[in-house]
């Protein structure tokens, strides 16, 4: 369904995954999880573009994915912020306009959960919807001032998860809440981190998964019309 495509970042090149809905729609950028833009990431955009979103995964590590988890997290803490944030910025300006529409949301992934957080921060302009999926935010030159959001935030996260816990969550939450943005951030009983990725079965969960994504979309559908 999806093609790859070249857009600007900050006066250079970068590439990703994208996919369109037949009669078009908003714009959705989608963040890859620490493994990078592998097919699974893919078949996410396919599905949002499915739901009838224009969905645009940026690959933040240029054509270098993973598949072992030592080398992920290693990937992931050594990623340059300033170049992620170019990239992400880019793909905003590209999907909005391949959609035609000035708002577009934005749904990732582990670390691409804690980067569209971030990126709701940094382009509020066009940001309207924020869904993060058991967000981390490690890097300390990437953590949100969130009194610049302007979008809604919908949050779906793992009972059972080191990287964000559900005292974290819920902190998160309050601080979102507290600065005047709308948040929602849902727990998932049973679940463990990554929950969704269907392509590891030790840790998929079918139907947290499909409420989370019936959740998700439909938030989309509201906040971007």
């Amino acid at each position: 369904m999806g093609e790859l495509v070249e857009f600007a970042s900050n006066g250079g090149q970068a590439s990703g995954y994208l996919a369109r809905p037949d009669g078009g729609g908003p714009g959705v950028v989608v963040i890859q999880e620490w493994w990078g833009l592998v097919p699974h990431i893919e078949d996410v955009c396919d599905r949002v573009a499915a739901a009838g979103f224009v969905a645009l995964a940026p690959d933040l590590y240029h054509g270098a994915p993973t598949t072992e988890p030592d080398e992920a997290g290693k990937k992931m803490m050594a990623l340059s912020i300033e170049q992620a944030a170019q990239d992400l910025s880019g793909a905003v300006d590209k999907v909005a306009e391949v959609s035609g529409r000035d708002a577009v949301g934005v749904i990732g992934f582990c670390m691409g959960g804690g980067l569209a957080l971030y990126l709701g921060t940094t382009r509020p302009d066009r940001v309207r919807a924020v869904i993060p999926f058991y967000g981390v935010i490690p890097w300390p030159a990437a953590q949100p001032d969130f009194s610049l959001l302007s979008g809604a935030v919908q949050g779906h996260y793992a009972e059972h998860d080191d990287f964000s816990p559900p005292a974290t969550v819920r902190e998160l939450e309050r601080t979102i809440r507290d600065l005047g943005r709308p948040a929602e951030m849902f727990i998932y009983p049973g679940t463990q981190h990554a929950f969704f990725n269907d392509t590891r079965p030790e840790v998929h969960d079918p139907d947290a998964s499909r409420l989370a994504w019936n959740r998700a979309m439909a938030f989309l559908h509201a906040e971007l019309g």
